[in-house]
């Protein structure tokens, strides 16, 4: 029999807080779909996208910090 999911999550939660992040990372990689060539392109387009807009002064960024605000609020209701 393995180890329970309570177990197995109190010991990770144990570890240094590098040997959690390694071990997220490898989890999160057993998850991931592979790759996608078409989707790729796609993000790559629409990134070119947004930056043009950016450079070109149609739209404005903000800083990550503000973002972030409206993000919490938002997500607070």
């Amino acid at each position: 029999m393995g180890i329970s999911l309570e177990k197995l999550t109190e010991e990770a939660l144990a570890l240094s807080a590098e040997s959690r992040a390694l071990l997220a990372d490898r989890l999160n990689e057993s998850l991931e779909t592979p790759f996608d060539e078409d989707l790729q392109a796609l993000w790559a387009v629409e990134a070119s996208r947004r930056r043009d807009e950016v450079r070109a002064g149609k739209v404005k960024t903000i800083p990550a910090s503000a973002a972030l605000v409206r993000i919490r609020k938002s997500l607070n209701g």
